[in-house]
């Protein structure tokens, strides 16, 4: 695996992370420093008695340590890669030590374990009489809560948006409130954020009205869900919140093999501790794009780490969808490799623009969508906004300021390469590059605007 200490820095899940991490390069603080093609493991010094054993699996990463922090990866995870991507030499190639074999041992025992549920699982007969039973009584439960939203939403067009000020949106929260109980969380999150919107900037009736129409068409898409064909339907289900069967979706779908390159990542909190996680892929040989979608709470972190311009061969299983982009792994090589350019797939603007209007056609409810933008120059306008001036537009960064002034750097008024995730109204650059290097988005920049 080629390491960079940007790349290893662009894992850290905060800033003080990333700062403990660099105080903790020094050798002399690592006694025992070792790896092999799998894995690299040291042993870290710290205030107690007793050194600190870090090791990480390469071909995820994935991260282990027998320090007592919740962060995932822990400063000394961070600091041993840091360590490996700036002096090598430093780490003695040897046979792993008991205490990482015995966790390379348990970690593919486990990965045998999964694969034979999801084995089982394919070959498990159904229960259809009750399956059945089932979702006849969760359609009929939203059924009644979509009744009640059609209803409100005929209610607050008839008011006028005119009529809506910050104490409406209690009576949204009610609603939304509502759509739980009706099990259609995913609803609930959507006039959730309308209601969040509400005055919240010069353009927010805009804004409201446009999430209030997508709320009106998810009403018709559930009343008439019986000419629907699968895929639609299998949309319909993901947007009012039904969740799928991971091991269901790795079972029924027929899989994608390339090698698929890393082109972006990004992770952010959500309500309740909740962390977020986005991985976009490129698959070199198909073209096709992907998005590996992750959520961890309470600071147990993710199982592996993906790091942006790396190039991986796996096979993929795309969830069930008319515009398939969400995928899971089904399976994977052992080791990573260094790509040539972040986002690279030739594509041309108008064949960007034509894959994200296919993909509105489909599902009109994809939130986000990956645009790759070739030649494009980063800029800040009279507003102290940055931009990208990309093939004739101007499409506006949602973008820190620490981060477009890096961007900015980056590029120098030169043309650079930019993906990123485009929303409908703006993008947010995931990763960069340029002729002085590569630039990505890292939790390190702070909270996105």
């Amino acid at each position: 695996m080629e390491l960079s200490a940007e790349s290893v820095l662009a894992l850290a899940p905060d800033a003080a992370s990333a700062k403990a991490a660099n105080g903790l390069v020094k050798p002399a603080q690592w006694p025992t420093l070792g790896a092999n093609p799998a894995a690299v493991w040291g042993e870290c010094q710290g205030s107690g008695s007793r050194p600190y054993q870090t090791q990480v699996d390469l071909s995820g990463p994935t991260f282990k340590c027998s320090c007592p922090s919740r962060k995932f990866p822990c400063k000394h995870g961070l600091a041993l890669l840091l360590l490996r991507a700036r002096d090598a030499s430093l780490f003695k190639l040897d046979t792993p030590p008991a205490w990482v074999s015995e966790w390379l041992g348990a970690r593919t025992e486990r990965v045998q374990k999964k694969e034979d549920k999801q084995r089982e699982q394919a070959l498990k007969p159904v229960d259809t009489q009750a399956a059945l039973k089932s979702l006849q009584q969760r359609w009929s439960r939203i059924d009644a809560g979509v009744g009640e939203l059609r209803q409100w939403l005929l209610d607050q067009v008839a008011r006028g948006l005119g009529s809506l000020g910050p104490e409406s949106r209690a009576g949204w929260e009610t609603m939304a409130a509502r759509l739980v109980d009706a099990k259609a969380p995913g609803l609930a999150q959507r006039l959730g954020s309308a209601a969040g919107s509400l005055m919240d900037g010069a353009g927010w009736p805009e804004k409201v009205l446009r999430q209030l129409g997508l709320l009106q068409l998810a009403c018709e898409a559930v009343a008439r869900r019986d000419a629907l064909n699968e895929e639609a339907i299998a949309d319909l289900r993901i947007l009012l919140g039904w969740p799928l069967d991971k091991d269901a979706v790795l079972a029924q779908s027929p899989g994608v093999q390339d090698s698929w390159l890393v082109v972006g990542v990004i992770q952010e909190e959500r309500d309740n501790n909740l962390q977020e996680r986005r991985v976009w892929l490129h698959g070199q040989r198909t073209g096709r794009r992907a998005l590996l979608l992750d959520h961890a709470f309470g600071g147990k972190g993710f199982e592996q780490a993906w790091f942006c311009g790396s190039s991986q061969p796996a096979t993929l299983a795309f969830y069930p969808s008319a515009a398939p982009l969400r995928a899971l792994v089904a399976s994977g090589g052992t080791a990573a490799s260094a790509a040539s350019e972040p986002g690279a797939s030739g594509s041309t603007p108008d064949e960007e623009w034509r894959a994200i209007a296919e993909r509105i056609a489909s599902n009109p409810w994809v939130p986000l969508h990956p645009l790759r933008c070739q030649q494009a120059i980063p800029c800040r306008d009279g507003d102290d906004r940055f931009g990208l001036h990309w093939a004739g537009r101007y499409l506006p960064l949602e973008i820190t300021e620490a981060q477009g002034w890096a961007l900015l750097a980056l590029s120098g008024g030169q043309p650079v390469s930019v993906m990123g995730e485009w929303n409908g109204d703006m993008l947010r650059p995931l990763s960069a590059q340029g002729s002085d290097g590569i630039w990505n988005w890292s939790a390190l920049s702070t909270t996105p605007p």
